[in-house]
């Protein structure tokens, strides 16, 4: 009798849920933190809320100067470490004195920085440890677009292309698994593919 009583106990018990520990940092990625950060904004999803800022400069020609500010997120107001600025300008066969890259060239290195970023932080959450993240953009333009010559051709790009080289103590296919995940979390990607609202405003004087 006592060792049915007993048996009835044990189908009744609720077993604790195991505590699972967040993967060391990996990858030059602090993976606790990141876990921390995930699981904060998920208990307070208005953490999540972030607005990004920044200044531009003409200074002649094609070319201008802009200013990354502070920015805001998880519920307040962030300063850089340090300041940032970056100069833009068109090459002289399109009129410009080439004196810094093309904005078209920035957009394709805040999709390569975007993924790249992406694939060091999923690795680290996956416990991979990487080798190698090498990756070759390409973005194909018609001119004519941007030039007024024909309004059957876009302005901006018509495809852009990126190829990755990595490796690391994972299988083939689970490296190319972590460079998918990121391009389907990557935000550049999807201000890039999808249709984000742009306003532009000016007061003139």
């Amino acid at each position: 009798m006592d060792s049915m009583v007993n048996h009835e106990r044990e189908e009744h018990q609720v077993s604790k849920p195991e505590k699972r520990t967040p993967p060391a940092p990996r990858n030059g990625i602090d993976t606790p933190a990141l876990f921390a950060t995930i699981g904060a904004v998920k208990d307070k999803p208005e953490l999540g809320r972030f607005q990004f800022r920044a200044t531009n400069q003409w200074i002649r020609g094609t070319r201008s100067r802009t200013r990354i500010e502070a920015f805001h997120g998880a519920g307040g107001e962030h300063v850089h470490a340090k300041d940032f600025a970056y100069e833009g300008d068109h090459p002289t066969v399109l009129c410009g004195g080439d004196e810094a890259a093309t904005p078209v060239e920035f957009l394709l290195h805040a999709l390569a920085t975007c993924l790249t970023a992406g694939i060091g932080n999923i690795a680290a959450a996956r416990g991979v440890t990487l080798e190698k993240v090498q990756s070759t953009i390409r973005g194909d333009m018609d001119v004519r677009g941007i030039l007024g010559l024909s309004d059957d051709v876009r302005n901006g790009y018509e495809r852009i292309r990126i190829d990755f080289e990595i490796s690391g103590d994972a299988p083939p296919e689970k490296l190319r698994a972590i460079v998918e995940q990121s391009k389907a979390r990557s935000a550049v990607f999807d201000v890039i593919t999808g249709q984000v609202p742009v306003e532009v405003n000016a007061s003139a004087a």
